[in-house]
């Protein structure tokens, strides 16, 4: 007895719902039943796009042909074309060029280190928020990726480690954008790549990155994912910070500190600052100082990067390393670990936006911002 039934025609589905990245293990299982298939079908599709990491369905020899004929024609995979691959730090850092579906640029990078690998993630094509020393952010937004944008970075990265016997296991939302931006989406990438029965990433491997949007802040803190907070920070006063970081203008240094302690309380989780190291600029240890004053008795942790040189920003230079050490020192001093983490793969252009920006030019197209979220 032949177990399938062809496909019904698909809805008009939104072009967040495009691929089957896109899709939630419950989601699928409602999108095979409507279309008159066994709701188990969804967790064989689940297991081979997540756990075999198969970008074919023709792979997917579970699945009777003209059901796999039928998927191929009617919901792609995914949604992203890698179109360059730059390879850094003796192999241990590699950076990825996709092209969208309507296209557009998107990076992503992978990073291999002696007790885990983790995979950089973007959530958006181009930022809004426009932070004057990245070259994401200087080159204003062009839209919100779906959830399914997000999880095909993450199954790309996790194919490459497989090829060097390595298992994906963190994942942060640093890449290009701010995630808080577009909050639904990614919280639905969470969900994803969260779910037990497919890359089963832990809650609490998974990173979201934001410039400071205080109401998300409090927001993420309701969920009920375990993820970290990471707050890019930047600067302890108001005006420094508002030149580095437009959004502070709109939630102040004094706002985003409250609402990260009541993000603590909440969820008795740490929050990461971080905190990029410009020479003359922010890297003196006055201000370190009045930075760990603003941080004392709060449970955090301060991630010092030097600053990664991009053309979007010839001004800024990174300091010394003694003037790095001793604007670490003070915070120690004070109590407040801290740790310097040089930015991986300068040689290849790993900083965000910048792999982007080359590809945008030498296609002659100008990055224009625009106003989707």
């Amino acid at each position: 007895m032949q177990d399938y039934r062809p496909l019904a025609p698909p809805n008009r589905r939104s072009r967040r719902r495009n691929t089957l990245h896109d899709f939630t293990l419950a989601e699928l299982e409602d999108w095979v039943a409507e279309r008159g298939q066994p709701r188990y079908r969804a967790r064989q599709l689940f297991h081979w796009a997540y756990r075999q990491l198969v970008l074919d369905y023709e792979a997917m020899t579970v699945l009777p042909k003209a059901m796999r004929q039928e998927l191929a024609a009617a919901l792609p995979i995914t949604g992203l074309a890698e179109i360059r691959r730059r390879v850094a730090d003796d192999g241990d850092t590699v950076k990825f060029l996709f092209r969208t579906q309507d296209d557009h640029f998107v990076e992503t990078v992978l990073m291999f280190y002696p007790d885990r690998t983790t995979v950089c993630v973007s959530c958006q094509i181009g930022c809004a928020v426009g932070c004057s020393f990245c070259a994401t952010g200087l080159s204003g937004l062009i839209r919100n990726l779906s959830a399914g944008e997000m999880v095909s970075q993450v199954v790309h990265a996790a194919r490459v480690a497989r090829e060097r016997e390595r298992r994906l296991s963190n994942v942060v939302v640093m890449g290009m954008g701010e995630p808080f931006q577009n909050y639904d989406e990614v919280m639905r990438f969470v969900a994803i790549v969260n779910d037990r029965n497919g890359l089963g990433i832990g809650a609490r491997h998974i990173t979201l990155s934001t410039a400071g949007m205080v109401p998300f802040i409090d927001r993420l803190a309701e969920e009920p994912y375990q993820v970290k907070l990471a707050v890019s920070l930047h600067a302890p006063s108001d005006g420094l910070r508002s030149q580095l970081v437009p959004l502070n203008r709109r939630w102040p240094v004094g706002e985003l500190l409250a609402a990260c302690r009541r993000y603590v309380a909440k969820t008795g989780r740490r929050v990461t600052f971080e905190y990029v190291l410009i020479e003359g600029l922010n890297d003196d240890e006055k201000t370190a100082a009045e930075l760990a004053r603003k941080l004392r008795g709060l449970l955090c942790h301060v991630n010092l990067i030097p600053y990664n040189p991009t053309p979007a920003a010839p001004l800024y230079r990174r300091p010394s390393p003694e003037r790095i050490e001793r604007f670490r020192a003070v915070l120690e001093h004070y109590g407040i670990p801290a740790t310097v983490r040089y930015s991986r793969g300068v040689e290849i252009a790993a900083a965000c936006g910048q792999l982007r920006a080359e590809e945008e030019a030498r296609r002659g197209r100008r990055t224009l911002v625009a106003v989707e979220r």
